[in-house]
Protein backbone atom coordinates (compact mmCIF):
# COMPACT_ATOMS: atom_id res chain seq x y z
CA UNK A 1 0.00 0.00 0.00
CA UNK A 2 2.92 2.36 0.58
CA UNK A 3 4.13 2.18 -3.01
CA UNK A 4 1.50 4.61 -4.24
CA UNK A 5 3.07 7.76 -2.70
CA UNK A 6 6.46 6.83 -4.12
CA UNK A 7 5.06 6.37 -7.60
CA UNK A 8 3.30 9.71 -7.39
CA UNK A 9 6.43 11.43 -6.11
CA UNK A 10 8.62 10.01 -8.83
CA UNK A 11 6.05 10.86 -11.46
CA UNK A 12 6.10 14.47 -10.29
CA UNK A 13 9.89 14.63 -10.38
CA UNK A 14 10.10 12.99 -13.82
CA UNK A 15 7.47 15.34 -15.20
CA UNK A 16 9.54 18.32 -14.11
CA UNK A 17 12.95 17.01 -15.17
CA UNK A 18 12.52 14.95 -18.34
CA UNK A 19 13.52 15.97 -21.84
CA UNK A 20 15.85 18.81 -20.92
CA UNK A 21 19.33 19.61 -19.74
CA UNK A 22 19.88 20.82 -16.13
CA UNK A 23 20.09 24.40 -17.30
CA UNK A 24 16.96 24.12 -19.36
CA UNK A 25 15.11 22.55 -16.44
CA UNK A 26 15.71 25.57 -14.24
CA UNK A 27 14.57 27.91 -16.99
CA UNK A 28 11.44 25.90 -17.69
CA UNK A 29 10.42 25.64 -14.07
CA UNK A 30 10.67 29.39 -13.63
CA UNK A 31 8.76 30.23 -16.79
CA UNK A 32 5.24 31.43 -15.87
CA UNK A 33 2.55 29.62 -17.80
CA UNK A 34 4.94 27.18 -19.48
CA UNK A 35 4.12 23.49 -19.90
CA UNK A 36 6.94 22.57 -17.51
CA UNK A 37 5.55 24.62 -14.62
CA UNK A 38 2.25 26.43 -14.15
CA UNK A 39 2.23 30.16 -13.53
CA UNK A 40 3.41 31.19 -10.09
CA UNK A 41 6.93 32.53 -10.37
CA UNK A 42 9.60 31.68 -7.81
CA UNK A 43 9.14 31.34 -4.10
CA UNK A 44 10.93 31.27 -0.74
CA UNK A 45 11.11 28.00 1.14
CA UNK A 46 12.70 27.38 4.54
CA UNK A 47 14.16 24.03 5.59
CA UNK A 48 14.51 23.70 9.37
CA UNK A 49 15.85 20.44 10.78
CA UNK A 50 17.13 19.02 14.05
CA UNK A 51 20.54 18.37 12.49
CA UNK A 52 23.57 20.02 14.03
CA UNK A 53 26.20 21.97 12.12
CA UNK A 54 28.76 19.78 10.38
CA UNK A 55 26.63 16.61 10.48
CA UNK A 56 27.41 14.75 7.25
CA UNK A 57 23.91 13.26 7.05
CA UNK A 58 22.19 16.65 7.15
CA UNK A 59 24.71 18.16 4.75
CA UNK A 60 23.31 15.78 2.11
CA UNK A 61 19.73 16.80 2.97
CA UNK A 62 20.80 20.42 2.54
CA UNK A 63 22.44 19.59 -0.80
CA UNK A 64 19.20 18.03 -2.03
CA UNK A 65 17.07 21.00 -0.98
CA UNK A 66 19.45 23.52 -2.53
CA UNK A 67 19.69 21.53 -5.76
CA UNK A 68 15.90 21.53 -6.07
CA UNK A 69 15.80 25.25 -5.33
CA UNK A 70 18.31 25.95 -8.07
CA UNK A 71 16.47 23.75 -10.54
CA UNK A 72 13.07 25.32 -9.92
CA UNK A 73 14.26 28.90 -9.56
CA UNK A 74 13.23 29.30 -5.92
CA UNK A 75 15.12 30.55 -2.87
CA UNK A 76 15.87 27.87 -0.29
CA UNK A 77 17.32 28.56 3.15
CA UNK A 78 18.54 25.80 5.43
CA UNK A 79 18.95 25.94 9.22
CA UNK A 80 19.31 23.22 11.83
CA UNK A 81 19.39 22.94 15.60
CA UNK A 82 19.26 19.83 17.76
CA UNK A 83 17.57 21.72 20.60
CA UNK A 84 13.77 21.44 20.05
CA UNK A 85 13.18 24.84 21.69
CA UNK A 86 15.65 26.53 19.36
CA UNK A 87 14.27 24.64 16.38
CA UNK A 88 10.81 25.94 17.29
CA UNK A 89 12.19 29.48 17.37
CA UNK A 90 13.61 29.01 13.87
CA UNK A 91 10.19 27.86 12.67
CA UNK A 92 8.53 30.89 14.30
CA UNK A 93 11.06 33.14 12.58
CA UNK A 94 10.29 31.60 9.18
CA UNK A 95 6.57 32.08 9.78
CA UNK A 96 7.16 35.73 10.68
CA UNK A 97 9.09 36.15 7.43
CA UNK A 98 6.04 34.76 5.55
CA UNK A 99 7.92 32.12 3.58
CA UNK A 100 6.00 30.33 0.84
CA UNK A 101 6.62 26.90 2.29
CA UNK A 102 8.27 25.17 5.21
CA UNK A 103 10.16 21.87 5.50
CA UNK A 104 10.57 20.56 9.05
CA UNK A 105 12.10 17.44 10.59
CA UNK A 106 10.33 16.42 13.81
CA UNK A 107 12.60 14.33 16.02
CA UNK A 108 10.57 15.60 18.97
CA UNK A 109 7.06 16.20 17.58
CA UNK A 110 5.46 17.31 20.85
CA UNK A 111 8.02 20.07 21.28
CA UNK A 112 7.37 21.37 17.75
CA UNK A 113 3.58 21.03 17.71
CA UNK A 114 2.86 24.65 18.60
CA UNK A 115 5.37 26.12 16.13
CA UNK A 116 4.19 23.92 13.25
CA UNK A 117 0.60 24.77 14.18
CA UNK A 118 1.38 28.47 13.84
CA UNK A 119 2.73 27.87 10.34
CA UNK A 120 -0.37 25.95 9.30
CA UNK A 121 -2.62 28.61 10.84
CA UNK A 122 -0.75 31.22 8.80
CA UNK A 123 -1.59 29.14 5.70
CA UNK A 124 2.05 28.29 5.08
CA UNK A 125 2.24 24.79 3.58
CA UNK A 126 4.39 22.41 5.60
CA UNK A 127 6.14 19.21 4.55
CA UNK A 128 7.69 17.16 7.34
CA UNK A 129 10.77 15.04 6.73
CA UNK A 130 12.90 12.33 8.31
CA UNK A 131 11.23 12.04 11.74
CA UNK A 132 7.73 12.50 13.09
CA UNK A 133 5.76 10.70 10.38
CA UNK A 134 3.12 9.58 12.89
CA UNK A 135 2.36 13.21 13.83
CA UNK A 136 2.71 14.84 10.42
CA UNK A 137 -0.90 14.56 9.23
CA UNK A 138 -2.33 15.45 12.65
CA UNK A 139 -0.21 18.61 12.74
CA UNK A 140 -1.62 19.70 9.36
CA UNK A 141 1.36 19.00 7.10
CA UNK A 142 0.78 18.35 3.40
CA UNK A 143 2.79 15.13 3.56
CA UNK A 144 5.80 13.46 5.15
CA UNK A 145 8.96 12.44 3.29
CA UNK A 146 11.24 9.84 4.85
CA UNK A 147 11.60 6.18 5.62
CA UNK A 148 9.45 4.04 7.90
CA UNK A 149 11.73 3.65 10.91
CA UNK A 150 9.86 0.54 12.07
CA UNK A 151 10.27 -1.16 8.71
CA UNK A 152 13.92 -0.13 8.46
CA UNK A 153 14.64 -1.38 11.96
CA UNK A 154 13.04 -4.73 11.22
CA UNK A 155 15.10 -5.03 8.06
CA UNK A 156 18.30 -4.33 9.99
CA UNK A 157 17.34 -6.91 12.63
CA UNK A 158 16.76 -9.55 9.96
CA UNK A 159 20.16 -8.99 8.39
CA UNK A 160 21.94 -9.00 11.74
CA UNK A 161 20.20 -12.23 12.71
CA UNK A 162 21.38 -13.79 9.44
CA UNK A 163 24.92 -12.70 10.35
CA UNK A 164 24.69 -14.63 13.62
CA UNK A 165 24.07 -11.78 16.05
CA UNK A 166 22.28 -12.90 19.23
CA UNK A 167 22.85 -9.95 21.57
CA UNK A 168 22.77 -6.49 20.02
CA UNK A 169 23.86 -3.12 21.34
CA UNK A 170 21.69 -0.38 19.79
CA UNK A 171 23.57 2.92 20.14
CA UNK A 172 21.16 5.86 20.53
CA UNK A 173 22.84 9.21 19.86
CA UNK A 174 19.97 11.72 20.40
CA UNK A 175 17.87 11.62 23.56
CA UNK A 176 14.14 11.95 22.91
CA UNK A 177 14.35 11.20 19.17
CA UNK A 178 11.30 9.02 18.52
CA UNK A 179 12.66 7.77 15.20
CA UNK A 180 15.76 6.31 16.83
CA UNK A 181 13.66 4.45 19.38
CA UNK A 182 11.56 3.03 16.53
CA UNK A 183 14.71 1.75 14.82
CA UNK A 184 15.82 -0.11 17.93
CA UNK A 185 12.34 -1.53 18.52
CA UNK A 186 12.14 -2.72 14.92
CA UNK A 187 15.48 -4.50 15.19
CA UNK A 188 14.33 -6.11 18.43
CA UNK A 189 11.22 -7.50 16.72
CA UNK A 190 13.16 -9.46 14.10
CA UNK A 191 16.53 -10.22 15.70
CA UNK A 192 15.16 -13.01 17.86
CA UNK A 193 17.72 -12.18 20.53
CA UNK A 194 18.43 -9.50 23.10
CA UNK A 195 18.65 -5.81 22.21
CA UNK A 196 20.16 -3.40 24.72
CA UNK A 197 20.24 0.36 24.24
CA UNK A 198 23.26 2.54 24.96
CA UNK A 199 22.73 6.32 25.17
CA UNK A 200 25.57 8.45 23.80
CA UNK A 201 26.10 12.03 22.62
CA UNK A 202 26.74 12.45 18.89
CA UNK A 203 28.51 15.74 19.65
CA UNK A 204 31.23 13.87 21.58
CA UNK A 205 32.46 11.04 19.37
CA UNK A 206 35.49 10.30 21.54
CA UNK A 207 33.11 9.58 24.40
CA UNK A 208 31.01 7.38 22.09
CA UNK A 209 34.07 5.25 21.39
CA UNK A 210 34.88 5.10 25.10
CA UNK A 211 31.34 4.06 26.14
CA UNK A 212 30.97 1.40 23.44
CA UNK A 213 34.45 0.05 24.27
CA UNK A 214 33.56 -0.19 27.97
CA UNK A 215 30.30 -2.00 27.20
CA UNK A 216 31.96 -4.52 24.90
CA UNK A 217 34.66 -5.21 27.46
CA UNK A 218 32.20 -5.66 30.33
CA UNK A 219 29.68 -7.81 28.44
CA UNK A 220 31.32 -10.42 26.22
CA UNK A 221 27.91 -11.73 25.12
CA UNK A 222 27.34 -8.65 22.98
CA UNK A 223 28.21 -9.83 19.48
CA UNK A 224 26.50 -7.12 17.47
CA UNK A 225 26.42 -3.31 17.41
CA UNK A 226 23.84 -1.23 15.55
CA UNK A 227 24.72 2.44 15.13
CA UNK A 228 21.96 4.85 14.14
CA UNK A 229 24.23 7.53 12.69
CA UNK A 230 27.26 7.30 10.36
CA UNK A 231 29.62 9.25 12.63
CA UNK A 232 28.61 7.03 15.54
CA UNK A 233 29.24 4.00 13.33
CA UNK A 234 32.85 5.04 12.76
CA UNK A 235 33.28 5.62 16.50
CA UNK A 236 31.77 2.18 17.18
CA UNK A 237 34.12 0.60 14.65
CA UNK A 238 37.05 2.04 16.58
CA UNK A 239 35.53 0.78 19.83
CA UNK A 240 35.28 -2.76 18.47
CA UNK A 241 38.96 -2.62 17.53
CA UNK A 242 39.99 -1.11 20.88
CA UNK A 243 38.08 -3.69 22.88
CA UNK A 244 39.26 -6.69 20.90
CA UNK A 245 35.64 -7.67 20.33
CA UNK A 246 34.44 -9.77 17.41
CA UNK A 247 31.06 -8.00 17.37
CA UNK A 248 29.50 -7.45 13.95
CA UNK A 249 28.73 -3.80 13.18
CA UNK A 250 25.93 -2.28 11.10
CA UNK A 251 24.60 1.25 10.85
CA UNK A 252 21.87 3.51 9.62
CA UNK A 253 22.76 6.16 7.05
CA UNK A 254 25.81 6.85 4.94
CA UNK A 255 28.99 8.86 4.84
CA UNK A 256 32.19 8.47 2.85
CA UNK A 257 33.86 6.84 5.86
CA UNK A 258 30.99 4.39 6.32
CA UNK A 259 31.05 3.35 2.67
CA UNK A 260 34.82 2.83 2.87
CA UNK A 261 34.38 0.73 6.01
CA UNK A 262 31.76 -1.41 4.24
CA UNK A 263 34.15 -1.96 1.34
CA UNK A 264 36.86 -3.00 3.84
CA UNK A 265 34.53 -5.42 5.65
CA UNK A 266 34.54 -3.43 8.90
CA UNK A 267 30.81 -2.65 8.66
CA UNK A 268 28.33 -5.28 7.46
CA UNK A 269 25.84 -2.89 5.89
CA UNK A 270 24.24 0.52 6.11
CA UNK A 271 20.50 1.15 6.03
CA UNK A 272 20.17 3.88 3.43
CA UNK A 273 17.18 6.23 3.70
CA UNK A 274 18.46 8.29 0.75
CA UNK A 275 18.43 11.58 2.63
CA UNK A 276 19.19 13.56 -0.53
CA UNK A 277 15.56 12.89 -1.48
CA UNK A 278 14.43 14.20 1.92
CA UNK A 279 15.80 17.57 0.89
CA UNK A 280 14.99 17.46 -2.81
CA UNK A 281 11.43 16.09 -2.85
CA UNK A 282 9.86 18.51 -0.31
CA UNK A 283 11.02 21.52 -2.31
CA UNK A 284 9.59 19.87 -5.42
CA UNK A 285 6.28 19.24 -3.66
CA UNK A 286 6.07 22.76 -2.21
CA UNK A 287 6.80 24.30 -5.61
CA UNK A 288 4.05 22.19 -7.20
CA UNK A 289 1.65 23.13 -4.43
CA UNK A 290 2.45 26.84 -4.72
CA UNK A 291 2.09 26.92 -8.49
CA UNK A 292 -0.58 24.29 -9.11
CA UNK A 293 -2.10 23.24 -5.74
CA UNK A 294 -0.78 19.72 -6.27
CA UNK A 295 -0.54 17.44 -3.24
CA UNK A 296 1.37 14.17 -3.00
CA UNK A 297 0.93 11.13 -0.78
CA UNK A 298 -2.81 10.87 -0.32
CA UNK A 299 -2.41 11.02 3.45
CA UNK A 300 0.42 8.47 3.49
CA UNK A 301 4.16 9.18 3.83
CA UNK A 302 6.37 9.29 0.76
CA UNK A 303 9.01 6.67 1.54
CA UNK A 304 12.65 7.30 0.61
CA UNK A 305 13.88 3.97 1.96
CA UNK A 306 15.00 1.70 3.33
CA UNK A 307 17.66 0.45 0.99
CA UNK A 308 20.79 -1.43 2.02
CA UNK A 309 24.38 -0.63 1.08
CA UNK A 310 26.58 -3.71 1.32
CA UNK A 311 29.96 -4.76 0.02
CA UNK A 312 28.27 -5.69 -3.26
CA UNK A 313 27.21 -2.13 -4.16
CA UNK A 314 29.48 0.00 -1.97
CA UNK A 315 31.83 0.92 -4.82
CA UNK A 316 29.04 2.51 -6.86
CA UNK A 317 27.58 4.32 -3.85
CA UNK A 318 31.04 5.60 -2.86
CA UNK A 319 31.27 7.69 -6.01
CA UNK A 320 27.86 9.22 -5.33
CA UNK A 321 28.75 9.92 -1.70
CA UNK A 322 31.82 11.84 -2.84
CA UNK A 323 29.51 14.05 -4.89
CA UNK A 324 27.40 14.79 -1.81
CA UNK A 325 24.22 13.12 -3.01
CA UNK A 326 24.31 9.88 -0.95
Amino acid sequence: MRRTPIVLALAGVLALTSCSSPGEQGAQSAAPGSAAAPAGGGGRFAVITHGGAGDAFWDVVKNGAEAAGKQYGVKVTYQGDGDPAKQSQLIDQAVAEKVDGLVVSMANPDALKEAVGKAVAAKIPVVTINSGADSSKAFGALTHVGQSEDVAGRGAGEQLKAAGVTKLLCVVHEAGNVGLDQRCKGAEQTLGGTVERLQVDVANLADVTSKVTAKLQSDKQVNGVLALNPAVAVAARDAIKDSGSQARLATFDLSGDVVAAIKDGEILFAVDQQQYLQGYLPITFLKLYKDNLNTVGGGLPVNTGPGFVTKDNAEQVAKLAEAGTR
